[in-house]
């Protein structure tokens, strides 16, 4: 294994009690110390809202110098893993927080204000144990029969039902959500799933097609059958890539379109 020598000062990072390597030796240093706050963050040293501790803690811990562990950091604060607040620290982030309530809700009304239409009111169809067909365990990384939780809600604004969605779940992190549970949560869906059960989603991948509603859907989404709908189908990871979530969207586009942010 090639290794790059370390800057100036700095010394390798810290091993174990039993002497082992806790980081892979590869370049740059400052990756290494971001894999190792990542790995505190997926085993839950720090929970979601919580204050990690301060670059200078970090470098001591680390036996690195405080701009390797600045970098480290800024990095997954640009991966909204950590958030910055001026005078206060570096928390976790967390999908309670309003400035990242809606990173994954994409549908804007057409007059461009996505709060001009207040909070969407959330009805819970339905939220069932059931077994994962093929295509369901593939997205989840299980096995065909595995156990899921299935969930069905639809999403309106101002009345007008706007998105209709299908969710999957593997069933043992999520043990005991019910309909209840997430019909009760008045937070964001994914701000229960970290305060209730320890599982955050950090990064999402998406497929978008357009398709006709089918019957089931014009009767939850009170149009009619035929009308065009967005499909958007989405795979939210936890850390370490873990996949934890599919979900199937239906949205209407006659009142919103989608937008998205590209950088």
């Amino acid at each position: 294994m090639i290794t790059s020598p370390l800057p100036p000062g700095e010394t390798s990072p810290a091993a174990n009690d039993n002497g082992s390597a806790i980081t892979p030796s590869f370049s740059p240093l400052y990756q290494q110390i971001k894999g190792m706050i990542l790995n505190s963050l997926r085993l839950g040293e720090w929970k979601p809202g919580e204050a990690i501790p301060s670059e200078m803690d970090l470098a001591t811990r680390f036996r690195v110098s405080q701009g390797t562990v600045r970098k480290a950091i800024d990095d997954l604060a640009s991966e909204h893993l950590l958030v910055r607040r001026q005078g206060k620290g570096t928390f976790v982030a967390t999908h309670a927080e309003q400035q990242v309530q809606f990173r994954f809700l994409k549908l804007v009304p057409n007059n461009g204000n996505p709060g001009s239409e207040g909070p969407a009111y959330r009805d819970i169809v339905q939220c069932r144990r059931s077994s994962a067909s093929a295509d369901i365990a593939r997205a989840l990384a299980l096995r065909t029969g595995d156990a899921v939780l299935q969930a069905r809600r639809v999403l309106s604004f101002l009345d007008t039902p706007a998105i209709l969605e299908d969710i999957w779940l593997p069933a043992a992190p999520f043990k005991g959500l019910t309909a209840e549970r997430l019909t009760n949560h008045q937070g964001p869906m994914y701000a229960l799933f970290e305060t209730e059960f320890n599982v955050r989603m950090v990064r999402a991948e998406e497929k978008i097609r357009a398709e006709p509603a089918t019957q089931g859907h014009a009767d939850l989404l009170k149009i009619a059958p035929g009308t065009p709908l967005l499909s958007v189908e989405r795979v939210a990871y936890t850390y370490k890539d873990v996949p934890m979530e599919l979900r199937r969207g239906y949205y209407r586009t006659d009142t919103h379109y989608y937008h998205n942010r590209l950088s």
